[in-house]
């Protein structure tokens, strides 16, 4: 298996959170694509934010995509040149309002890999303590939502969890910590 090799590439809109480009691409076996469209995105993180009392904290908030009001794991972009867990811990802080002590990698997943390169991380962290308000965007209304282990358990599996990588990451992380 090779990869296909880009012959040319240009941008048809470059927005902060709605950049699209179109290759021009060779396959291996010699066939060109002329147009094959990508998005592209920061990298993101998710956490799996555990407090000391054993709560975890979800987030609730409208997606407009999606027309919905859903309960999501706590996440962010991962600013450019920021380190991908320093940005967890900064996201969480920014969202929640609770710093953690420990924090462990979980996996590296892709939304679509057709169609956009960005990675999603995700961590869990540990030992959770409530230091301050949120501190949100003005774009951002989010209220914190604390479960209990079985509580999110139950909230995953009865499919409640609307956003894939979100649902992808509580498998891979319940997995990790022993809960499945």
């Amino acid at each position: 298996m090779e990869k296909w090799k880009v012959l040319d590439s240009k941008y048809i809109i470059q927005r902060p959170w709605a950049t699209l480009r179109v290759d021009r691409l060779e396959m291996p076996n010699g066939n060109i694509k002329d147009e094959y469209y990508v998005l592209e995105y920061p990298q993101w993180v998710n956490m799996v934010a555990i407090t000391k009392t054993n709560k975890i904290l979800f987030v609730r908030q409208y997606r407009h995509g999606a027309g919905e009001i859903l309960v999501e794991l706590p996440a962010g972009v991962v600013e450019d040149g920021e380190d991908p867990e320093v940005a967890a811990r900064r996201e969480l802080l920014e969202e929640t309002g609770y710093a953690f002590g420990s924090l462990e990698y979980v996996c590296k997943l892709y939304a679509n890999p057709a169609t956009s390169g960005n990675p999603t991380y995700t961590y869990i962290l540990r030992d959770g303590v409530k230091i301050q308000e949120q501190e949100l965007d003005a774009s951002e209304d989010i209220e914190v939502v604390e479960m209990d282990i079985e509580e999110a358990k139950t909230f995953l599996f009865e499919n409640k969890i609307g956003q894939a990588l979100h649902s992808s990451a509580l498998f891979y992380s319940f997995k990790k910590l022993g809960l499945l």
